[in-house]
């Protein structure tokens, strides 16, 4: 029977990197912790710190482009309330025409 390969959370790899990172203990305790290959251990240390200045250079472009975003879903908001108080006064106004009271 061919054995299926053991996947990993994100949150999993992400603990195996952290502890790895500390260098309390050595690459062979702690594939003998988590059951992982060192060499996986080694790849996902060096994932972890390539990717780890990503999460403080982009921070405020993001908050730049959600602001954005924010802003202009708010005018088209605005527009569209405006277009339907223009369509019901346009209504009402027919109605009035068709139904005196």
């Amino acid at each position: 029977m061919i054995k299926q390969p053991r996947t990993f959370s994100p949150q999993e790899k992400a603990q195996v990197a952290l502890t790895a990172l500390k260098g309390e203990k050595t690459i062979a305790q702690i594939s003998s912790d988590y059951q992982v290959h060192p060499t996986q251990i080694g790849l996902w240390k060096k994932q972890a710190l390539d990717n780890l200045a990503e999460l403080f250079k982009n921070n405020q472009k993001k908050e730049k482009q959600k602001e954005f975003d924010h802003q202009t879903e708010l005018e088209n908001l605005y527009k569209i309330i405006g277009q339907r108080d223009t369509e019901l006064d346009w209504l009402k106004k027919k109605l009035s025409i068709f139904d005196p009271r």
